[in-house]
């Protein structure tokens, strides 16, 4: 029994929102070089791939519009990052010891909002589409 229960619809909303948010910002540094950009020589489809899925699935997560289909984008997007920018030329693993703790927890964040669905103080629930499953059990 936890005592944040009664509150678990307003936290799960708050988890989605910041996730796009956060997601969104990744897009918009490869897509448009704010906060910092990225580093001179990375590859077009890393920058317009990788940086146009964050940013418009960013987008949806945070306003909850087709969250579901949006946030296993996300993550498969994610799961890619993290094989191809940190196991594969490292050889390892780990994410401690490979520095991808950020793309495998977006992972599986997405993965779990892709589940869940966009519950409350979404575009979703307020035009009556798909709601959080786990609200009606």
């Amino acid at each position: 029994m936890g005592f944040l229960r009664p509150h678990a619809a307003r936290i799960y909303a708050l988890l989605r929102i910041m996730t796009g948010f956060m997601f969104l910002f990744h897009g918009m540094q490869k897509l448009f070089g704010m906060f910092g950009g990225v580093p001179p020589g990375a590859p077009a489809f890393i920058i317009y791939g990788a940086g146009g899925i964050e940013l418009v699935c960013g987008v949806l997560v945070l306003i909850g519009l087709f969250t579901g289909p949006a946030a296993f984008l996300a993550s498969g997007t994610m799961a890619v990052a993290y094989f191809m920018g940190h196991v594969f030329p490292q050889s390892h693993i780990l994410p401690i010891v490979n520095q991808g703790e950020l793309a495998a927890l977006y992972c599986f964040v997405f993965l779990y909002i892709s589940a869940h669905g966009s519950g409350i103080w979404s575009v979703d629930d307020a035009r009556g589409g798909t709601k959080s499953r786990t609200a009606s059990a």
